[in-house]
């Protein structure tokens, strides 16, 4: 990870944020860390080129639905907090469908190059491993 975050402590804060925020939603940090490193590649300050921002990349609509219009979504807890709730309501909405609910949490609902991305990175990158 040092390679995305040089600042050992913004390291360990992604870390800690990601694993509180993940385990308050019912999701696994893994999971999270896998979809950050796809969306944003760990760049807190990332903004596509329809609006979406930060870590997770979140679309400004959200805080309309999940928080309030001063929430800002550049801010690593606002960011993850809200990332998380949008994909445990797809993972609802999905019947647990990890597969479809990332597609639609990325809006390539239907199409499947968005959760393999994900899925690959999670095997090769965040899974841990057991002996």
């Amino acid at each position: 990870l040092k390679k995305f975050v040089p600042d050992r402590k913004e390291l360990l804060f992604i870390l800690r944020t990601v694993h509180r925020e993940a385990t308050r939603f019912g999701l696994d940090p893994q999971m999270v860390l896998s979809v950050i490193h796809a969306e944003s590649s760990f760049d807190k300050y990332a903004i596509s080129n329809v609006g979406a921002m930060g870590l997770m990349q979140v679309m400004p609509f959200w805080k309309k639905e999940l928080g309030t219009k001063n929430d800002n979504l550049l801010d690593i807890e606002t960011n993850i907090r809200y990332g998380c709730a949008i994909l445990k309501t797809y993972i609802k909405m999905e019947k647990g469908n990890k597969a479809r609910a990332l597609a639609r949490y990325n809006g390539s609902l239907g199409k499947t190059w968005y959760p393999d991305r994900v899925l690959k990175i999670w095997r090769n990158y965040w899974h841990v491993r057991s002996n």
